[in-house]
């Protein structure tokens, strides 16, 4: 008879999400029900208290080492990986609302063809329908989960939402630089983003389910004969 007990680091709810996260990105490419990678950040808006000086023959680009606050901007990035598509929302905040905003443009203005949007995101608390009914009147609300599909990554586990390494191209190639307001904010990563998508940069995700159960075998469940 075939026993099974938990290792001291096994962690089925982890095995479980993560397993059902990669079996999603192995779905092949369906413009009416797309894989979309969702993810968000905060950054703070900082100015510039004197202009910088530009590059001369000799010398670096050189910025005054002091600084105008101008609070915080939140982003959301959405990404489908198959089309080599992203788009970023700005927002003042990281709230329930924001969050059933950016889903609200997901769904009407992004996608409004899609039968289903097939949604990868974590557990942040706000990342769930109900941040819909927080935000619109319950018709509203419903008609937006509906076209839903949501995969949430597990606890500790973001690193397989895809919009991760679109986060991380973001800030390197858009984000290290003073940016004075939400503004110069939006302006910006919506550049940045229209230049990727126009090069049609994809993600070339390779990690599998085979792949973890070979390298993550200390988070699933010992089995004995």
């Amino acid at each position: 008879m075939e026993q099974w007990c938990l290792a001291p680091t096994a962690d089925p709810d982890f095995v479980w999400r993560m397993e059902d996260v990669l079996e999603v990105y192995r779905r092949p490419f369906d413009p009416q029900r797309p894989v979309v990678c969702l993810d968000e950040t905060s950054r703070q808006l900082l100015g510039e208290v004197r202009p910088p000086l530009p590059v001369i023959p000799g010398h670096p680009a050189r910025h005054d080492p002091e600084y105008v606050r101008g609070g915080v901007a939140n982003l959301f990035l959405a990404t489908e990986p198959l089309r080599g598509w992203r788009t970023v929302l700005v927002s003042d905040q990281r709230t329930r609302l924001d969050f059933a905003a950016c889903i609200q443009e997901l769904v009407d203005v992004h996608y409004p063809e899609a039968e289903r949007i097939v949604l990868v995101l974590d557990q942040l608390n706000t990342h769930s329908p109900a941040s819909l009914y927080a935000a619109f009147p319950p018709e509203e609300a419903k008609r937006l989960a509906d076209k839903l599909e949501i995969h949430h990554t597990p606890k500790h586990g973001s690193w397989l939402n895809m919009a991760e390494l679109e986060l991380s191209a973001l800030q390197r190639q858009c984000l290290r630089r003073r940016l004075a307001d939400r503004t110069a904010m939006e302006r910006e990563v919506l550049a940045w983003a229209r230049r990727r998508n126009e090069g049609t940069k994809r993600i070339d995700w390779r990690f599998t389910t085979a792949d973890a159960r070979i390298k993550l075998r200390r988070l699933y469940p010992a089995f004995e004969a």
